[in-house]
């Protein structure tokens, strides 16, 4: 059987594309899986890394104002769609799966003119587009959060939750391991901070102002400072000279990142929030303001209303994360109920479900 994943531009697109990969592989061990991404975004690079094919097309999206780049985007579909039409048409794909992003919608709305069998995954509580244009033509839609028929047909959608890496289950087991990885000390509360794959400037600078003070009292910092602030803040950094702080723009480890946190920091993108379930770790969340429909709070809160996770809103961040942050690194009943709540959300075997409607709707 063969299959094409399509989507990307972020982590929160790619690694569930990874992991639904990871499971077909699971259920249908000799089948053949052919990534479809956008060139020059990062899915380029993160899904050759782990150890799948993936072409890209030349797509782009709109900006939201006048640029030289819009005046190319109807050339650039028209190539995208082109490409696409050859793509499916010689890889013969039993089934196409999207999750959202630009090269999702081209190769999307080619299967369905093919008559390729086609299913979405969405992430999000607020749907994005290319999932929103394509969802009438689709066979099937597999959503994270309940009331979705707000964007999409009802009697398609089906709620299997978002899936994430296996490898962050059982992190016990790993957590010596963990410690060595970072050259840190397992006799010491470790703080991970995480601002998404491309970085949060808010984080950034919060704990550009306060890990000092995380290190002055006797903490371990894990930094994952995104792509973007990297070389600005290994600078800043260095400055320090400190062994109790790790510095990375990007940790593709992350079952030994969250194994050796006792406290997490994030964004709460959707991936983010599915995957610090799993964890069952103690998180405060620091949602972005730029998304549309404030969509992060909406995930952020769906944790907080269960004390499973505490909020710090973007604008507050610089004043009170750090003292937030000092406050629940040293109040163990509280990090408990923390851990023991977000526990409860977890939905482990989202993977599995979509697979389970992708051959669903093959057969």
């Amino acid at each position: 059987m063969k299959f094409i994943i399509s989507g990307g531009g972020t982590g929160g697109h790619i690694y569930p594309a990874i992991a639904i990969a990871q499971e077909l592989k699971v259920q249908i061990p000799d089948c053949e899986i052919l990534f479809v991404g956008a060139e020059g975004k990062m899915e380029m690079e993160k899904v050759p890394k782990a150890g799948f094919k993936i072409v890209g097309l030349p797509i782009r999206g709109l900006q939201r104002k006048l640029t030289v780049e819009n005046l190319s985007f109807p050339f650039k579909l028209i190539q995208s769609l082109w490409k696409a039409w050859k793509i499916v048409k010689d890889f013969k794909p039993d089934a196409v799966i999207g999750v959202g992003g630009y090269a999702s919608g081209a190769i999307m709305q080619v299967a369905v003119w093919q008559g390729v069998k086609t299913l979405i995954q969405e992430q999000n509580s607020y749907a994005g587009l290319t999932n929103k244009l394509v969802a009438k033509s689709v066979n099937k839609i597999c959503v994270a959060y309940p009331n979705m028929e707000r964007y999409f047909p009802k009697e398609k959608i089906v709620f299997c939750g978002n899936p994430v890496r296996k490898d962050i289950t059982n992190l016990e087991s790993v957590r010596s391991e963990a410690f060595k990885f970072f050259d840190l000390s397992e006799s010491k509360k470790t703080v991970l901070v995480l601002g998404g794959s491309l970085g949060a400037r808010t984080i950034n600078n919060c704990l550009k102002s306060g890990v000092n003070e995380l290190l002055a009292q006797g903490y371990q910092v894990v930094w994952q400072t995104g792509k973007i602030y990297f070389e600005e803040m290994k600078n800043f950094a260095n400055t320090l000279n400190n062994k109790n702080l790790y510095i990375k723009d990007f940790i593709y480890e992350m079952n030994y990142a969250y194994a050796c946190a006792d406290v997490v920091i994030s964004r709460a993108g959707a991936l983010s929030v599915s995957e610090l379930c799993l964890a069952g770790k103690p998180t405060i969340l620091v949602p972005s303001p730029n998304v549309a429909e404030d969509h992060q709070t909406k995930n952020a809160m769906a944790l907080v209303n269960e004390s499973a996770a505490i909020l710090v809103k973007d604008g507050e961040a610089g004043n009170t994360l750090i003292t937030k942050t000092l406050e629940l690194l040293k109040d163990e009943n509280r990090q408990k109920e923390l851990a023991e709540n977000i526990l409860k959300l977890v939905k482990p075997n989202a993977s599995k479900e979509i697979v389970n409607q992708i051959v669903k709707i093959i057969k």
